[in-house]
């Protein structure tokens, strides 16, 4: 009996070691991360599986191909993912609040100071603004090269551009999305696909199906009970939760989800919307951490955690629903397929809001359109890390506001 109580203590004590480390490790990265996903996967691979060795590199490999195939933040659920590996559910969670916590309070901290001066037409905030376009055009060079190799993959990608701009709702995008899926398994059934390694996934598959259905069941059914509840949270969550649901290929495309369900129905100002992007880009951790600015400026700090809380929700649900049955799914070709058409789309929608809203609310001068080709200069050719892009940008545009 005391032998099975000194096992038991140990395996608490082991429980609590592993989540404080999770916990620990993650909110060094958090405050560390800058760069966007792709550097955040690098940060990880360094720290998870080069300095500690929680994975080895084909399983950290199989892990990001998951979160790349995934709708949502791709390295937050990579993040959450080898929490869960490493301590459980608990230890996903864990690994999800301390790579993000960081990069949400800095954003809040930016939307109080908005809100507590009238600094909407400084010049310093409109050199944010062409940031965000800089930012953006950046991640479709890279997103094009990578995901747009063949008439059809272009033709697609175009489609979608020209129908999200003459049809501006948030269901065209969904859409968009799901018949570039089908046009995808049509024309790539014979995807070619490789090997991969099986990981060790403490979630059993009857816990994975539940995460599954409630993620489903959420999208699915929260648009209709926010017609009848007369709830602004409600609301809010839904908004919030449909955008980070729908979202494949990068952080980046958030944007025009976020900002066809906060602008138009007047939750925020366009000059705002784009402030906080800007910001964004100049602080560690997950781009999704931008809805934490929104939800500030939106409902104050039960809007950031409603809105926080709502838009990484998704990633949560479809990384644990998802993990047990990946060895299965990656080797289907008709899922490639799909996804070589959604990625397609995708593209084609974040090609659209680089010019509605960004452009057409950045760009409105010589001067500015100056400057964005000098940041981008500095982003794509000399490298610059993003938050030197941010300064530069907040520089330039006093300068400019000073010269007009």
């Amino acid at each position: 009996m005391n032998n099975h109580k000194i096992t038991a203590r140990q395996g608490y004590r082991n429980k609590l070691r592993s989540f404080l480390e999770v916990l620990a490790v993650s909110t060094k990265l958090g405050l560390i991360s800058f760069g966007g996903p792709i550097a955040h996967l690098g940060y990880f691979h360094d720290e998870y599986v080069r300095r500690r060795k929680w994975l080895d590199e084909r399983s950290y490999a199989d892990l990001v191909a998951l979160c790349q195939f995934l709708p949502g933040p791709a390295s937050s659920q990579v993040g959450i993912g080898i929490g869960v590996i490493r301590a459980g559910l608990l230890g996903g969670l864990t690994a999800w609040l301390g790579f993000t916590l960081p990069s949400v309070i800095a954003l809040v901290l930016f939307a109080l100071l908005l809100q507590g001066f009238d600094i909407g037409s400084a010049g310093w905030i409109h050199g944010l603004k062409i940031v965000a376009v800089v930012i953006v055009a950046q991640a479709i060079l890279g997103m094009g090269k990578k995901l747009i190799s063949d008439r059809n993959t272009a033709t697609i990608a175009i489609i979608s551009t020209s129908i999200t701009l003459l049809w501006q709702t948030a269901f065209n995008q969904v859409l968009l999305i799901a018949i570039a899926g089908i046009i995808g398994i049509m024309l790539y059934k014979k995807t070619l696909i490789s090997e991969t390694a099986d990981l060790n996934i403490p979630v059993s598959r009857g816990f994975a199906l539940f995460c599954l259905a409630v993620f489903f069941g959420l999208l699915i059914f929260l648009p209709f009970v926010r017609q009848f509840a007369d709830s602004d949270w409600l609301s809010l969550f839904d908004s919030f939760y449909r955008s980070g649901s729908l979202v494949f290929g990068g952080g980046h495309v958030v944007l025009p989800l976020l900002e066809r369900e906060v602008v138009p129905t007047g939750l925020i100002s366009e000059s705002d919307f784009l402030a906080g992007y800007g910001a964004a880009q100049a602080v560690p951790g997950p781009l999704f951490t931008f809805a934490g600015y929104l939800g500030m400026m939106i409902g104050g700090g039960k809007g950031a955690l409603i809105a926080t809380a709502a838009i990484f929700l998704p990633a949560f649900l479809l990384i644990v629903g998802a993990l047990p049955f990946w060895s299965t799914l990656r080797k289907n070709a008709k899922v490639q397929g799909a996804l070589i058409g959604i990625n397609a789309a995708v593209v084609g929608i974040l090609l659209a809001a680089l010019y509605n809203p960004l452009w057409t609310t950045a760009i409105l001068a010589p001067a500015d359109f100056a400057l964005a080709s000098i940041l981008f200069l500095m982003l794509v050719f000399w490298k610059a890390p993003p938050w030197v892009i941010v300064i530069a940008g907040a520089i330039g545009g006093t300068i400019i506001s000073f010269a007009t």
